[in-house]
């Protein structure tokens, strides 16, 4: 697929010129050494406009090759028309195409010097690619003019820690596809307009887009990945991408990418077996393979992969102004025994079955992130309790802003699917949690992960007829915004969507013409609202003086109640929750202080299609001792429901 029109090679004069652009002395040692994190700016193909002789400048590493040529559609993909030439002794070998431009397919063609083994390689720094099944790279460029010069000012202001950070996760294929038009995606550029007043409207304040970066295999979602500087062609250029997120930066939504440098796909045109070696994963497969997915792992411990991935990470936030990344999977990299039963994993130098490489790349990328970009966020998916990954590597952390709280997750769901008859016996599901929730920096996921592979819906996991499981949910999606932590939902859980995820398909939207799926997207976009207007919520979120019980003990009536707290007097948050579909009348909490508690919000409310229930508006705290508070409320707390109250004047 070629883009533009471009100039061709002249063939009658000399093809390749040597040593010229891009490459110093000074960026062959930091590569080797594995210290350069910049290296989308000099490997790969890069266009020369300004000089003499304009052209492309070619550089890949294959250190174990013994001939390397750059085809492409430039020379009919003739392995004998543009020779490279070795770099030193850095594994790095260059070219120079004359009179090539933007919009030309190329690719590498390796010969190894074991065995003799020749292959046709995808360019790994390539930063746009051939719509799948096709495999080339593109000659392309990064030229965009951002406008987004506001916000990136005033995420440098902002302190993550103390901001309202609601994530909605979203899968771009099927995100909203046009029907009538064979079902195709929408492009980066369609999607802008419609996502960003999407967002604004529920009151999210970030996305977090699944693995952009382009890979072979549409159904792995992004996580199989193969161009880690290159978003997919799928839905358009990489200009393209960058107006989608231009655009949302320019209305206040951060934008969070999904990155994969646990493992990549076997596919021969990538980076498996690159030159004939094992050059990007290990040779020993107890460590080079992995077992649940049948992918190829990193070797962390290799100076030059290290370059590769931390450039690849630096890539996004440089190149694309993109808030944060996710790193996926990362407790698979930090155990070397990860889904390996005994004799199938190699134990450490000392023994143990930690991935001291793993450990020292993650701390060396998180480091190598926030030296440049310290307003960042770097979030790690890791689903074990290995001890500090949201805590600074100088104290023995991995150095990660946040963490996803997976222990909730499964604890939370697990609770509420149950009938809530028998709710009472797994009390201790809801309140565990406090326990150790501010070890780390936590993420509260309802994510993806949880509505594939026949788990079914979110909605479809909670009991009861169909009043009840929206009820149920509102209620869910209501604990999550009370509980101290950052909140994170996939998309289609926020107004019902009843069937399992399927990504070949839009997200069923007509569902929003029935009342009970916009009553509950009204619901979560008034959550949204409340969580960023009020401090208690989301100021101490990471600290235990943000965070009471008023009573967490009340496994006979299924209920909990709780408080937040701001930074000021004032701004105090109690939150009640009524597991049982029966409503409780007189049902008495303590108060931390006296006055009239303002009802900010009601999951009964007919608004958002409950029954109505409630303490009509709020109620004046009366001076009954209860909870260990010397004032309290007398509540009409609603079935299956869910009640915020704050101090404020009577209505």
């Amino acid at each position: 697929m070629s883009t533009d029109q471009h100039p061709t090679a002249d063939a009658g004069s000399s093809p390749v010129r040597y040593g010229l652009y891009g490459l110093s002395a000074n960026d062959l040692y930091l590569f080797n050494e594995g210290s350069h994190f910049q290296l989308y700016d000099k490997l790969g193909a890069r266009i020369v406009s300004g000089a003499e002789t304009p052209g492309v400048h070619f550089a890949v590493w294959a250190p174990n090759a013994r001939h390397v040529s750059v085809i492409g559609d430039f020379n009919g993909w003739d392995r004998s028309s543009h020779p490279m030439q070795p770099m030193e002794s850095s594994g790095i070998w260059e070219g120079f195409v004359p009179g090539l431009g933007r919009g030309a397919l190329y690719k590498y063609f390796i010969e190894s010097n074991h065995n003799g083994y020749q292959v046709e390689k995808t360019d790994p720094f390539g930063q746009y690619y051939e719509l799948a099944p096709k495999t080339a790279s593109i000659v392309w460029d990064l030229d965009y003019g951002w406008g987004d010069d506001e916000w990136m000012a005033a995420r440098r202001k902002t302190p993550a820690d103390r901001s309202p950070l609601s994530i909605y996760e979203i899968h771009l294929g099927s995100w909203r596809r046009v029907p009538e038009d064979g079902n195709r995606f929408l492009t980066y550029v369609e999607m802008a307009e419609p996502l960003t007043e999407y967002v604004l409207r529920m009151g999210f304040t970030h996305v977090e887009f699944l693995p952009v970066m382009e890979h072979p295999f549409y159904g792995s979602w992004g996580y199989q990945t193969l161009g880690l500087f290159a978003p997919t062609s799928r839905y358009g250029t990489p200009q393209d991408f960058m107006h989608l997120i231009d655009h949302l930066h320019r209305n206040g939504i951060g934008v969070i990418l999904d990155w994969v440098p646990s493992h990549f796909p076997s596919d021969e045109h990538g980076l498996v077996f690159f030159d004939g070696t094992h050059l990007y994963e290990h040779q020993d497969p107890r460590k080079g393979v992995h077992p649940d997915w049948k992918s190829i792992i990193y070797n962390y411990g290799r100076n030059e992969v290290r370059s590769f991935l931390i450039s690849a990470a630096r890539f996004w936030l440089d190149k694309f102004h993109v808030d944060g990344l996710r790193v996926d999977a990362v407790a698979s990299m930090l155990y070397l025994d990860y889904s390996r039963a005994p004799g199938e994993w190699e134990p450490n130098e000392f023994g143990g079955r930690e991935n001291l490489q793993a450990i020292s790349f993650l701390r060396r990328l998180n480091e190598a992130v926030k030296e440049r970009h310290p307003d960042v966020l770097m979030i790690a998916e890791e689903s074990t309790a290995w001890p500090m990954v949201s805590r600074p590597p100088y104290v023995g952390g991995l150095g990660f802003d946040m963490k996803w709280d997976m222990g909730w997750m499964h604890d939370t769901l697990e609770y509420m699917s149950k009938d809530p008859v028998h709710r009472s016996y797994h009390h201790g599901k809801l309140n565990f949690r406090m326990l150790y929730a501010f070890t780390e920096n936590f993420v509260l996921p309802l994510s993806h992960d949880e509505v594939v592979h026949g788990k079914g819906s979110l909605i479809g996991k909670l009991p009861g007829d169909d009043w009840q499981r929206f009820a149920n949910l509102r209620l869910l999606l209501a604990y999550m915004m009370a509980q101290p932590g950052k909140k994170l939902l996939f998309m289609g859980g926020e107004f019902g969507q009843q069937r399992e995820w399927n990504h070949d398909t839009s997200l069923d939207w007509h569902l929003l013409d029935f009342p009970q799926h916009a009553g509950l997207q009204h619901w979560v976009a008034d959550l949204n609202r409340m969580y960023r207007e009020e401090p208690a919520l989301y100021r101490q979120e990471f600290t235990p003086e943000g965070f009471r019980w008023i009573d967490c003990n009340d496994h006979l009536h299924s209920s909990l109640s709780l408080i937040r707290f701001g930074v000021k007097r004032g701004e105090e948050i109690i939150a009640v929750f009524n597991f049982t579909p029966l409503p409780r009348h007189n049902y008495r909490v303590g108060a931390p202080a006296a006055g009239f508690w303002k009802e900010l919000l009601n999951s009964d409310a007919r608004d958002y299609g409950g029954s109505g229930q409630g303490s009509l508006g709020g109620l004046e705290a009366s001076p009954v001792p209860s909870h260990g508070f010397r004032h309290s409320l007398n509540l009409v707390l609603p079935p299956l429901g869910a009640v915020f109250f704050k101090r404020g004047e009577s209505a």
